[in-house]
């Protein structure tokens, strides 16, 4: 038999409880902030091991009346790190409260994203919850799909699952006259031809499914600048597109701000963050990068913390975060490692104050030992563990 998982309420009962006998709980051993470092358990006390059978015998037996207690007076609860329970519901915004939707990077062609993302699921052991894809501001030209804005490879995707598109202030393939700049997307110029038209789209799509997208605008846009413009053009570029969508009536975009979260990028990131009433999520990417930039090993918690805490500290202590990308590169001389570095992603992550998403990157950047998927069959058991952990398991409805 499965028994209920006890709520958050009769979980601080038993903490009270425990506290006021002396009995001491079981320590977090999670993250320190931004160290790497992981706090020691307690130890019981000598006085508490001497505690006297009577005085132990009447603790637990007010403990358990408190919990029956809370149980018959709040009625069957759900698990709140799996998220069956009413109160892990997702918000208005897509923010689950009980845990982390779990999502990735898929490489595909534009035709065959259905089926490499199904692959992918086959292989992780479970369906995702959001779907990564890019998309560039050209126009919509004969066969090409590019700059499309929820193709319909992307919509039948998004029958169960969530989309978060990455739209770039690109041309790919284009000459240099046609790469738009944020200053033109500021002035207007490219309403008519493209700002509008995908705003459109993407309308029609909320209107038909009931669904929102996440969408981001130029991410890692601390690396665009000065070739697209300066923070400030991009703000006002930013701050345009959101307007225009707003002013043609699409209310189903979750507006997602993407950084690389590297923090000697910091005054970048304050000068190109758009403000928070036109921010609904925050989110950064960081990798264990290790030959492929020439460092050395990161683990997990080492690459997602200290820019995290960053984040909090200088740019939003409220808003929900997604580790928009993050993946480890492989070690030849240690095959294991990488396997090991996903193991470590549960208990940080749990950590990590409003991190809502996480989305794997199982692809390669350009250059050597910048391979980022994973690596072999033992990494790949290890990523199925991971994902199969109740908090990054929440009801999507």
């Amino acid at each position: 038999m499965r028994f209920a998982r006890p709520s958050r309420r009769i979980v601080a009962a038993l903490r009270r409880a425990r506290r006021s006998t002396g009995t001491n709980a079981t320590t977090h051993t999670g993250p320190g902030p931004g160290t790497g470092q992981r706090r020691e358990p307690g130890t019981r006390s000598a006085a508490n091991r001497r505690r006297p059978w009577s005085t132990s015998a009447v603790a637990v037996c007010a403990v358990l009346v408190a919990v029956l207690a809370l149980c018959n007076a709040s009625g069957p609860s759900g698990s709140e790190s799996s998220g069956t329970g009413e109160e892990c519901r997702p918000t208005e915004l897509l923010e689950p409260p009980c845990g982390a939707w779990f999502g990735a990077f898929v490489p595909h062609e534009r035709a065959g994203l259905e089926d490499k993302v199904k692959a992918y699921e086959e292989r992780v052991g479970r369906k995702l919850d959001i779907v990564y894809t890019y998309h560039d501001m050209s126009l919509s030209e004969g066969t090409r799909r590019e700059g499309q804005l929820l193709s319909p490879e992307e919509q039948r995707v998004g029958e169960d699952r969530m989309l978060l598109l990455s739209w770039e202030s690109k041309w790919w393939g284009g000459t240099k006259g046609q790469q738009p700049t944020w200053r033109e997307i500021a002035d207007g110029d490219l309403d008519a031809t493209v700002i509008d038209v995908q705003a459109r789209r993407v309308k029609d799509y909320g209107q038909r499914t009931g669904k929102k997208v996440f969408l981001s605008f130029d991410l890692e846009m601390d690396t665009r600048t000065p070739d697209n413009g300066t923070p400030a053009e991009y703000v006002k570029a930013y701050r345009h597109i959101h307007d225009r969508f707003r002013e043609l009536g699409v209310d189903n975009v979750v507006w997602t701000w993407i950084i690389t979260g590297y923090l000697n990028h910091g005054d970048l990131f304050k000068g190109m963050y758009p403000g928070d009433e036109y921010v609904d999520w925050i989110g950064y990417n960081q990798y264990n990068y290790y030959r492929c930039h020439k460092t050395e090993w990161l683990t997990f918690e080492q690459t997602q913390t200290a820019t995290h805490d960053w984040v909090r500290e200088n740019i939003s202590a409220g808003k929900p975060l997604m580790l928009s990308e993050f993946g480890s590169a492989d070690d030849d001389s240690r095959p294991e490692r990488q396997a090991e570095w996903y193991a470590q992603v549960p208990p940080v992550l749990k950590g990590l104050e409003g991190v809502k998403a996480a989305l794997q990157w199982n692809h390669h950047d350009p250059g050597p030992h910048c391979d980022l998927a994973v690596a072999d069959e033992a990494a790949w058991e290890s990523l199925r563990e991971v994902v199969s952990d109740p908090y990054l398991n929440q009801p999507a409805k």
